[in-house]
């Protein structure tokens, strides 16, 4: 990556979980950019790892998040409070600057496990927000990103396009190696937005970007970008497959999250994970949010047919 801008990959280690969620730290020549900014929760480790680096929050400048989901841009109010710009889909713009539906829905979802999970999430100021489309391109400081407007995980879904790298957020799936050298590729088929032919076209895009380095959320830096798409095509075919046999059943949701969860697991078996390294994917992306999202996709795309 010699031709590329510095990047540094800093781990948050998401509920005390090693190499579920990256912020990716690209310094310039009056601070730094932040691709991801992660939760609330995992801030104080995000902090440490820019000083590591030898800079404190008030010396990021832009934060450039893929989607508005907590694990994403959680913390994107925060930084804005320090004085850095946030890029944000269109569409997902005037929920961070009001996240109030946002939260509420979240809220649903996690209950009284919001705070410990999630941190605070602070709203951004208007004038703080930077709204993207589709081939916009962002000049920081002689950095320069294309946004690609790429839906599939969620409708106002941005992946990040500098030089030779894409920095794929969600839609690039999740891949963890592990020590002994171990890929394992899942797609985080959340709710309300799950589109598994929207998804597939932005595949498709991406691969005709022809990036020489893919960079997803959960998890790092690769240089096969053309074998890391393939595999994500593969388990959309697998989670297609999964959902046209079991959807038909009509299971209620609690028994539909077991028996996605166990599927997931023994997925993840197959491919030679170990406990620890399974729970990693979990906090990334855990399997009964998937069944959700694959419940909710069914019953508006798929019921019927």
């Amino acid at each position: 990556m010699s031709k590329q801008p510095t990047i540094h990959t800093i781990d948050l280690k998401f509920q005390g979980i090693p190499n579920s969620i990256a912020a990716y730290l690209i310094p310039h020549a009056h601070g730094a950019v932040l691709v991801e900014c992660g939760p609330g929760s995992t801030l104080e480790t995000l902090e440490a790892g820019l000083a590591a680096h030898g800079l404190t929050p008030s010396d990021i400048t832009d934060v450039l998040v893929s989607h508005i989901h907590l694990d994403h841009a959680g913390a994107a109010g925060w930084f804005a409070q320090q004085g850095a710009r946030i890029h944000v889909h269109h569409v997902g713009a005037p929920h961070i600057i009001d996240p109030t539906k946002l939260l509420r829905s979240a809220t649903r979802i996690y209950g009284d496990m919001m705070d410990k999970l999630w941190g605070e999430y602070l709203p951004v100021p208007e004038e703080r927000v930077y709204s993207l489309h589709d081939n916009d391109e962002i000049e920081i400081e002689g950095l320069v990103f294309r946004a690609l407007d790429t839906p599939g995980h969620a409708y106002h879904h941005i992946v990040y396009r500098l030089g030779d790298i894409c920095f794929t957020g969600d839609v690039g799936g999740v891949r963890i190696t592990t020590p002994n050298g171990l890929n394992h590729f899942q797609i985080p088929a959340v709710p309300p937005e799950l589109n598994i032919e929207k998804w597939r076209t932005s595949i498709r895009r991406l691969a005709n970007e022809h990036c020489a380095y893919i960079a997803p959320t959960h998890f790092g830096i690769f240089d096969d970008p053309d074998r890391h798409l393939r595999a994500l095509q593969q388990e959309l075919d697998a989670i297609e497959n999964w959902m046209e046999n079991t959807m038909p059943l009509g299971l209620p949701i609690e028994e539909l999250r077991q028996r996605f969860t166990s599927w997931a697991r023994e997925q993840a078996l197959k491919a030679g994970l170990n406990d620890e390294q399974i729970a990693a994917y979990e906090a990334a992306n855990p399997p009964g949010m998937s069944a959700d999202g694959i419940q909710r996709y069914w019953k508006k795309y798929r019921h019927g047919q």
